[in-house]
């Protein structure tokens, strides 16, 4: 069994190029502010799914710009909703669906769906007085959301698998320990069970951010995965930092650039990596990734959809400011993440 040592630099500094494969979308973005009724300077990070015969995205809304310090307003975020009959061209709802603000919760915010047995499941990260948390919601008509579960802080990214796997739900997470990762940024990929979507346990670690060449502060999941005759295709958030990148973006300072890798899970055991590709899915390349955005150099992964024909649209916030649209077909995905073997599954060494 291979192993591979932790690397510090990781791929800072290092250029990096998006999988020939992939083919993003000719009119980019497929959501920008613009296109929102009600005003927000941001909208990204969006979770997609289809849902009675619609493509259906919840996307987040930020509100403030560069000159504005009300970005730094948590309580100015919440979730729009739009629908679209092709997966390109999106109907926005003329106001957003879902709002939490109160004396101990700040907001919700980065929604993702997974259909499951008929019912849509909505994963999102919350900020509260308390610490940052994960939670679960159902939805029948996206006009109100039923809280299901919440974790302990501090949690978030959470992904559902869009079926039981040994009669089990299961999920895909990364936890934020930062005490126990040597006081800073050091964040991995894990899994957990549930029988019931409420308590969760036996979790363990699916793919550590030493074990992947081009990141070095953390990984973390992106879209829910989907199910293929060859496994579970999956998504994930690769981050690494420069301190030379300065500003980039509205923010006083963004050292960080976020990419997307992608992997193959066993159908029947999601705890076993059958393939990775060792090199990014998607890297910020496009110009609306890397320049006129609140952060730059950021490409998120929330949204990934198997169509019959082979191809799958895979959906990512772009900047922290649009939403955005790549294609490749199911095949050549597959095929990328075996060509360098199961390198998730290694032995890793600190």
């Amino acid at each position: 069994m291979a192993s591979f040592r932790s690397n510090e630099n990781g791929a800072a500094g290092v250029p990096l190029q998006s999988a020939p494969i992939i083919q993003r979308y000719s009119d980019n973005p497929v959501l920008s502010p613009s296109q929102v009724p009600y005003g927000p300077a941001m909208v990204f990070n969006a979770g997609v799914t289809k849902y009675e015969g619609k493509y259906a995205m919840v996307f987040r809304n930020d509100y403030g710009d560069e000159q504005a310090e009300r970005v730094h307003d948590s309580r100015t975020t919440n979730l729009g909703l739009a629908f679209s009959d092709d997966g390109v061209n999106w109907e926005v709802q003329p106001s957003p669906v879902w709002q939490w603000c109160d004396d101990e919760v700040d907001r919700v915010y980065d929604p993702r769906l997974t259909v499951i047995e008929g019912k849509v499941y909505l994963c999102f990260a919350m900020d509260t007085k308390h610490g940052l948390r994960g939670g679960i919601a159902t939805t029948e008509d996206f006009a109100s959301f039923d809280v299901v579960s919440l974790s302990v802080p501090d949690n978030r990214n959470m992904v559902l698998f869009p079926e039981r796997i040994g009669g089990r739900y299961v999920r895909l997470e990364r936890p934020m320990p930062v005490y126990s990762r040597g006081g800073r940024d050091r964040f991995d990929l894990w899994l957990s069970e549930s029988p019931d979507l409420v308590y969760w346990g036996n979790s363990s670690l699916l793919l550590g951010v030493e074990q992947v060449a081009y990141a070095n502060d953390k990984i973390g999941p992106g879209a829910p995965p989907v199910r293929t005759k060859q496994g579970w295709l999956t998504t994930f958030h690769v981050v690494d930092i420069d301190p030379a990148r300065g500003k980039n973006g509205w923010e006083p300072k963004w050292t960080k650039r976020y990419s997307a890798g992608i992997m193959l899970l066993d159908l029947d055991d999601p705890r076993k990596v059958i393939g990775r590709s060792r090199a990014p899915l998607l890297a910020p390349e496009a110009p609306y990734e890397v320049e006129g955005g609140f952060r730059n150099d950021v490409i998120f992964p929330g949204g990934m959809i198997l169509e019959d024909s082979g191809e799958v649209k895979i959906y990512y916030g772009a900047a922290d400011t649009v939403e955005c649209l790549a294609t490749a077909h199911v095949d050549d995905l597959i095929a990328l993440c075996l060509k360098d073997g199961p390198s998730g599954s290694a032995t890793v060494e600190d």
